[in-house]
């Protein structure tokens, strides 16, 4: 089995092994993750931190050997923590990085992906204590970052994408998909109960869960929908004040912790 991380600031993950599949994800910097399957242009990746799979361009596959991706598995996770930022090589390369970037191997002034450095001052590593206030706060930092089915990223972003980074920089790993985020936790009864950090799901006619927003004061959610907004909610659902009508419907609310 072969190994790789994402060297690069963002790597698209698609459905299937063509230009022309589509996006279901990103692969930040410092990711790592397995190569289950290949095709002569094409590997298919499973992310270490949440299972998830698909298809990466091999031109931007960069390999690790086993120790170092095992070694990355235990390493403890810093992040970068500002919107837009740049780490630099000893060869004075410069390459962008995002909100939500990994630094491995972060020693408070380098991180490590083999032998080759790159130097950054700004990462942090996640409060241990795990506090919904946080979570809100880094969820801001995503307001009115465009709506990318697949993202994860300032740049662009989709709503369980959104949910997810906001935890991860906070010390929680949640699952990639809306489908999955509304099997964790416990299950709020009404929004009064709900406390700002905790997570709305949203279903269609047939059932499925479609949306996943997260929940703030005052009746009001921070969602992904066209951008990352704020809304009105209700035991309705979302209410759009600029449509005049309720957009989502609502299925549940859970505390994630």
């Amino acid at each position: 089995m072969k190994y790789g991380i994402a060297h690069i600031s963002i790597i698209p993950m698609r459905v299937e092994a063509a230009d022309t599949s589509e996006m279901v994800n990103q692969i930040l910097f410092g990711e790592h993750y397995k190569v289950i399957d290949k095709r002569v242009k094409w590997v298919k990746v499973r992310l270490s931190h949440d299972d998830y799979e698909g298809w990466i361009c091999i031109k931007q596959f960069f390999e690790i050997d086993k120790a170092q991706y095992l070694s990355l598995s235990e390493d403890s996770s810093y992040y970068n923590y500002n919107l837009m930022d740049a780490l630099s090589t000893d060869s004075g390369d410069m390459i962008p990085i995002g909100l939500g970037s990994t630094l491995p191997f972060y020693d408070g002034e380098h991180c490590l992906i083999n032998d080759r450095r790159f130097h950054f001052e700004g990462a942090q590593q996640p409060n241990e204590k795990n506090r919904k206030s946080d979570v809100v706060n880094t969820a801001y930092m995503y307001l009115h970052a465009p709506y990318l089915w697949g993202g994860r990223s300032p740049m662009g972003i989709d709503c369980s994408g959104f949910t997810q980074m906001a935890y991860r920089l906070n010390g929680k790993c949640i699952p990639r998909d809306a489908s999955q985020q509304i099997k964790l936790g416990t299950t709020l009864s009404f929004i009064e109960e709900a406390e700002p950090g905790d997570l709305a799901f949203f279903d269609d006619a047939e059932g499925n869960i479609i949306h996943v927003g997260m929940i703030l004061e005052n009746n009001h959610i921070l969602h992904a929908s066209g951008k990352v907004r704020v809304d009105r909610i209700d035991q309705q659902g979302i209410f759009n004040k600029e449509l005049g009508s309720h957009t989502h419907k609502l299925r549940l609310i859970k505390a994630i912790f």
